[in-house]
């Protein structure tokens, strides 16, 4: 006789079953079910028995309570081999459960349809599956509990095999349950939450949303991302990784090889900068370890790309490219010619993809939708924890700029530093950006001080052969000291934005008047660590 002797199924999704209840019907187990699932397994010839029969209970509350029975949990909860709870299963006449076979109503699902109401997502809570998922779970030692179809198949094997799942199979199978329990309570509690104007629910990327303004902070932070796809390694090699989350969702790989964890990091960077620029002309950004080496507007994508690469032409070797439209073939004839790692756009015309799917490493990646607009930004910290922030989505606003230095900023000077603001809020800091109206001039990323920063820009520009001559430039923190602007000023720039605030605002303010320079203070911040 079978080890597994009897199983309770009661499935929302089909997916799977009757071939999966045919294999169990096959090893001799018996099969007990709920209305829904028992009428499908009735309709292809499978022997199945009702739970209310099995219960001497009928269904009630229209369904809410059906599998919430002694006969069912006990069956499900007692310790095979302990006197007592034998001794007790069989004076209340109840049968051990050694398989149950259980998914949930789908309350993300529901929940997310146009026109949800409360009481549709109160009613796709479901408690008996839980239930009954934890009580198997618990006593895995002898039960066997399944809530995945692409389980089915690895349960159906062994059981036709030695009548049994392995102690291994039962454990991995107890983890993934008690896993999906807390991701499923985390959604309900989430929803109830931004229903009942606690807190905000998870946004499409399956990430918390930050509290609304005046909310505090929520004392837990939840976050339930199933495995995307396991990575051949993270930043170096001898470092596993994995993805977690909605990715694909967002981007869709076209053509290439397999993304890398250091391609994941530069292509999102990269779509980040690429949305700032949605509605504008067509835009292009070159990056490096998530830093922009170039970047710039032109009538045509290829235009960009050609006033992008001019920036630094050496940098741009194994980088990532964004587009905010769809990439045409007049711009992969041109991006061609160097050596990319990925090329992420909204869309890639049939020609421009037929072209760059010649290189057969060449990842394409098209952009699906924005991303990190309304997730929360989460990072290890090590020592066990986490730092969340709200995401950097303040727009450029040069109406609420203050003209800090005696000269206003000519038209095309403010047009750069417009330009050249939304570009700084996207390289690491201490960031300077030189911009034209339309394109970057040089870019400082990452330095230890902004001094050096400008240094670094003004460098990169002068190797490019780039005159800085009547350019903007852009600091994402406030200068400490004169001297940045100083070196700036001397390199050829005739206006400045930063976001000021600094206790040295007079002494640069008065540098900028020295040089005839117009600045802006933004009052905002642009950080990136």
């Amino acid at each position: 006789m079978a080890k597994i002797q009897r199983a309770l199924l009661s499935v929302f999704d089909k997916t799977g079953l009757i071939p999966f209840a045919q294999a169990l019907a096959a090893a001799g187990v018996e099969i007990i079910s709920t209305g829904g699932t028992a009428k499908v397994l009735r309709e292809y010839g499978v022997m199945v028995s009702d739970l209310s029969a099995y219960t001497e209970w009928p269904e009630m509350l229209d369904g809410r309570v059906k599998t919430l029975h002694p006969k069912i949990h006990g069956g499900l909860l007692f310790v095979r081999g302990d006197a007592k709870h034998e001794a007790a299963a069989r004076k209340h006449g109840i049968k051990p459960i050694d398989l149950v076979v259980v998914n949930l109503y789908p309350f993300a699902q529901t929940v997310a349809r146009a026109g949800a109401t409360l009481e549709a997502a109160i009613e796709h809570i479901d408690i008996g599956g839980p239930a009954m998922l934890r009580s198997g779970a618990k006593n895995h030692q002898s039960v066997t509990v399944v809530m995945d179809p692409m389980d089915y198949a690895e349960v159906a094997g062994q059981l036709l095999a030695t009548g049994d799942t392995t102690p291994e199979s039962r454990r991995r199978l107890a983890v993934k349950v008690f896993a999906n329990m807390a991701a499923y309570d985390g959604q309900i509690a989430a929803y109830l939450a931004k229903t009942f104007g606690m807190a905000q629910t998870p946004d499409a990327a399956g990430l918390p949303a930050p509290p609304a303004h005046g909310q505090p902070w929520p004392a837990a932070l939840r976050v339930d991302l199933t495995q995307a796809r396991e990575l051949r390694y993270g930043e170096n090699p001898h470092q596993r990784a994995a993805l977690y989350g909605r990715f694909d969702d967002y981007f869709q790989q076209l053509h290439g090889k397999e993304l890398s964890y250091n391609n994941i990091l530069d292509l999102t960077a990269a779509a980040a900068l690429a949305a700032e620029f949605a509605d504008g002309p067509p835009t292009l950004a070159i990056l490096k370890h998530t830093n922009p080496c170039g970047a710039a507007q032109g009538a045509t994508l290829r235009e960009a790309w050609e006033k992008a690469l001019a920036t630094d032409r050496q940098a741009p070797f194994g980088g990532v490219i964004a587009a905010n439209r769809p990439l045409d073939l007049s711009c992969a004839e041109a991006v061609a010619d160097i050596f990319s790692e990925v090329i992420v756009a909204p869309d890639f015309t049939p020609e421009a993809l037929g072209l760059l799917q010649k290189k057969k490493n060449l990842r394409l990646i098209k952009a699906l939708r924005p991303c990190g607009n309304s997730a929360l930004e989460l990072r290890s910290v090590g020592a066990g924890s986490l730092l969340a922030q709200e995401p950097d989505v303040k727009a450029t606003d040069a109406a609420g700029w203050r003209l800090a230095a005696k000269r206003p900023p000519t038209e095309a000077e403010r047009q750069a530093m417009v330009f050249g603001w939304r570009i700084v809020k996207h390289v690491k800091s201490n960031a300077i950006v030189f911009a034209a109206a339309d394109r970057t001039l040089g870019i400082g990323a990452g330095q230890m001080s902004r001094l050096d920063a400008c240094r670094l820009a003004v460098e990169k520009a002068r190797t490019a052969g780039i005159s800085l001559s009547g350019s903007a430039v852009c600091s994402d923190a406030f200068f400490p000291f004169a001297d940045g602007l100083a070196v700036a000023a001397e390199a050829g720039a005739t206006a400045a934005i930063q976001p000021g605030g600094s206790v040295r605002d007079a002494e640069v303010i008065a540098a900028a008047d020295e040089r005839g320079m117009a600045m802006a203070f933004t009052g905002t911040r642009h950080f990136r660590h």
